[in-house]
């Protein structure tokens, strides 16, 4: 048995190795390095899939952030609702603009931000909600542009997690994840559900005027070349990345249909285990799961985790530390007890291997491993 990956990239990449290598030599061949055709066409084909307007492709998910933000013209001070459970990114980006993040607390058995309590901290100083579509479903998009639309808010979607996830609203209309906000972001990160192999990001919008905001900001600030109408930086999706990513975009579905196959695997093996609390889909959004995360009860995590490693198997807690109790952000003023869900997931998640190459014989090792531990 080959040693087990919690996201296999080299067999994912051995599966596509002709089209990957071709695409990747095109690109190579025409030295076309920074703004090659394959990104405007990349562009495109995710336009189709995602159903949406416009896709400007950039460096990573964290400049995706910074751009939407600085194209909605937020200002030093203004206030962004963010989870407080979650990567950091999102908080980082807004403590760099000057902005301040104001957290909220999630759901226990979702890891979503908690609806009910957004209302709660919004003041005449917030400017917008960012939902964090955590592991790889959609947070409840329907209750926030509903709150959104009463306070006069802008939402940017973070999708970084759940590209190719579906929502559902009550009118029975489906988006993709990161199509239903202002603007909805995402990270290429070679671990994601699309992923390339490096860095890179994309941000996505239905608004014509946004759409070419963001794109003179990825750009410098400049309309066309060494003519600069605001202030930018400098985020670019490279050419040879797109390339890939074309290729991959192809295979998304089956993808996520081989990382659902991996986790109601889990579930069926997992549900009755009273140690183990599995992740709760919301009938709302379908799941791509970029992660699967447990909630271990009455178990010492590190011994769990150990247990496993003797066995071959990793693991990984995302996220070990809230984000408001982080040590860069403490001049927000937080401190224990402020966001007890967070704070009790921190102590609890664990994530298992997933990824769309997952053998069954690695599989059920896994699962026959953590049933075994719990003898």
């Amino acid at each position: 048995m080959k040693k087990i990956q919690m996201v296999d990239l080299r067999s994912q990449y051995d599966k596509i190795k002709v089209e990957a290598d071709a695409a990747m030599q095109e690109v190579i061949s025409q030295s076309a390095f920074i703004n090659g055709p394959q990104v405007r066409l990349f562009a495109d084909e995710l336009e189709g899939y995602l159903n949406c307007r416009y896709v400007i492709p950039c460096g990573n998910g964290t400049d995706a952030l910074q751009i939407a933000m600085m194209a909605l013209n937020f200002k030093r001070g203004d206030e962004v609702i963010v989870p407080a459970f979650t990567y950091i990114a999102a908080v980082e980006v807004i403590a760099l603009l000057g902005l301040k993040p104001v957290f909220v607390d999630v759901d226990a058995d979702t890891f979503q931000i908690d609806i009910s309590k957004i209302e709660t901290v919004i003041t005449a100083k917030t400017v917008a909600i960012v939902p964090v579509h955590l592991f790889g479903q959609c947070a409840d998009m329907d209750a926030i542009t509903k709150i959104a639309k009463k306070h006069s808010l802008k939402v940017i979607e973070d999708a970084a997690q759940s590209l190719g996830s579906i929502y559902t609203f009550p009118d029975k209309e489906k988006c993709q994840s990161g199509t239903i906000g202002d603007i909805g972001i995402t990270s290429f990160f070679p671990t994601k559900t699309l992923g390339c192999f490096g860095d890179g990001g994309a941000l996505f919008t239905n608004d014509h005027d946004l759409a070419e905001k963001m794109r003179m900001i990825s750009s410098h600030g400049q309309k066309k070349k060494y003519h600069h109408h605001s202030v930018g930086i400098n985020s670019r999706l490279d050419t040879i990345q797109a390339a890939l990513l074309r290729v991959k975009l192809k295979y998304l579905d089956q993808y996520l249909q081989a990382r659902n196959f991996v986790a109601e695997a889990y579930d069926k093996a997992f549900d009755d285990n009273p140690h183990i609390s599995i992740p709760k889909r919301i009938a709302e959004s379908t799941h791509v799961f970029h992660q699967y995360t447990i909630k271990l009860k009455g178990t010492d995590r590190e011994e769990f985790s150990k247990y496993l490693a003797s066995y071959g198997i990793p693991t990984m807690v995302y996220y070990p530390v809230p984000v408001h109790l982080q040590v860069g952000y403490q001049s927000y003023g937080h401190q224990v007890g402020d966001f007890p869900v967070s704070e009790k997931l921190c102590q609890e998640v664990i994530s298992l291997p997933i990824h769309s190459e997952m053998e069954p014989e690695d599989l059920n090792h896994i699962i026959k491993t953590i049933n075994t531990f719990f003898e």
